[in-house]
């Protein structure tokens, strides 16, 4: 039966890792796999993370399972931070663990289409992952604008597809530093898109993947919450992958805010089938270095420290580029400055791209998509004249 099965096509992103690792030059630039990078090119384990390690060691006394829910301790931990501090708006929301901000995204879809939703509503460009997703889940991928040409949020588009929603649709909302324009809904927008959903039939689900890499913990989490204080139901996935540098943990948590707490129960028995029908178990690890920092004071305060220094690099590169915007010819730098978080777009054609790869040793996505981290003190000239070059010769 297996030789029915046809070929797929090779994720973009994994190809491009092994042209990358393959190309011998000295002075080679990485834009394209999306891991925060210090100016020295590394991507560290935080020290906060080293400390609570140490602690699971000496004090771990079982690898037995948790169950599918995971660690309480650690989801619940991450609430006030994500929710603020009425973070169970009076038993409306509780969570469950679940591997990576992909696992989030995967339950939150599966059990929204369980409770009837067949169309969500996608602004793009958007995560790759996320339409792969929704189209394994059999649900019908509705895209609209995401960001207009100014390097703006479209919040026009936005409200529109709010306004013409009907039962059975759902809409998909980055929380905070979008990926992968970086292009973010402004305060404003953000309570206008709450008040919207208020009155709307739509089920909106918030992917949360990079809080506190944007303009701060609580200024990234703003939006999420305007909307959760608005809505009767939402959906909510997490990821602890870039804010804890935790990526190869797959440490994430999937949050469902109710209508009243008595619902509640019912929707958990969904979901905790749900999960464990497609991974039975979440890793502990991650989820546990997690638990045992937002515990400790020091240690969170050390996290938050760390966090505050990738924010403050990224928002260094990114005021950089923008300052080499009349450097590059006819390619508009200029947006990126006031963009958020990890990533942005580059208005390439393909041909730049292929040309910035085999004449410079620059990579990154086909899409245009960088990530910024990639960018050091130590290569960011020669990523602007090699930008200026594709530029001008194209």
């Amino acid at each position: 039966m297996l030789d029915r099965l046809q070929a797929q096509s090779p994720d973009a992103l994994l190809a491009l890792i092994k042209m990358f690792a393959a190309d011998e030059r000295e002075d080679k630039i990485d834009l394209g796999v999306g891991v925060y990078r210090t100016d020295e090119g590394a991507t560290p384990v935080f020290a906060a993370i080293k400390h609570a390690e140490r602690r699971l060691v000496e004090s771990q006394d079982s690898k037995a399972y948790l169950g599918p829910e995971g660690d309480m301790g650690f989801v619940h931990a991450l609430m006030p931070y994500i929710f603020g501090e009425n973070a169970t708006r009076g038993g409306r929301i509780e969570g469950m663990q679940t591997p990576g901000g992909t696992g989030a995204v995967r339950l939150a879809f599966a059990l929204a289409r369980q409770a009837g939703v067949s169309r969500v509503f996608l602004g793009t460009p958007s995560w790759p992952n996320h339409a792969q997703i929704l189209a394994d889940l059999g649900l019908e991928v509705v895209p609209f604008a995401h960001a207009r040409s100014d390097g703006q949020a479209d919040r026009d588009a936005v409200l529109a597809v709010i306004d013409d929603a009907r039962e059975g649709d759902a809409l998909l909302l980055h929380g905070c530093c979008h990926n992968p324009t970086g292009i973010d809904y402004t305060a404003e927008g953000w309570e206008e898109i709450a008040r919207r959903l208020a009155d709307s039939p739509m089920l909106p689900v918030i992917d949360v993947a990079y809080q506190g890499l944007g303009e701060g913990i609580e200024e990234d989490a703003a939006g999420l919450r305007s909307v959760i204080d608005a809505v009767p139901e939402a959906l909510v996935a997490y990821s602890c992958d870039k804010n804890f540098g935790l990526y190869r943990d797959r440490v994430g948590a999937f949050y469902v805010l109710a209508k009243t707490p008595s619902e509640m129960s019912t929707i958990l028995s969904n979901a905790n089938a749900l999960a464990r029908a497609t991974w039975s178990m979440p890793p502990d690890h991650g989820g546990a270095a997690v638990r045992e920092i937002l515990r400790d004071p020091e240690l969170t305060d050390l996290w938050l420290d760390e966090l505050a220094d990738m924010r403050s690099r990224l928002r260094a590169v990114r005021e950089r580029l923008a300052a080499a915007d009349n450097e590059v010819g006819g390619l508009d730098l200029a947006p990126l400055g006031t963009q958020n978080g990890l990533f942005g777009m580059l208005k390439l054609d393909g041909d730049q791209i292929r040309r910035l790869r085999e004449e410079h040793a620059v990579y990154m996505a086909g899409s245009g998509r960088i990530n910024i981290a990639g960018l050091t003190k130590g290569n960011i000239a020669g990523f602007t004249a090699a930008l200026a070059a594709v530029a001008d010769n194209s």
